[in-house]
């Protein structure tokens, strides 16, 4: 699978919560990995339902 992860997105989120706050580079591994999971189990979801279109009820 592609990596999913835009770390300058995920910095600049971080920032307007925080300006204070630093992402560790562990972090992205670890977002990338959740997202992972969630992507897959939108996809089991949708097929369950015959679908071949992912939508934001399968989340």
């Amino acid at each position: 699978m592609a990596e999913m992860v835009v770390k300058s997105k995920v910095k600049e989120a971080v920032k307007a919560v925080d300006p204070g706050m630093r992402v560790n580079p562990e972090f992205y591994d670890a977002l990338e990995a959740e997202l992972k999971v969630l992507v897959e189990k939108a996809v089991k979801r949708a097929q369950a339902e015959g679908k071949k279109t992912l939508y934001p009820r399968h989340i």
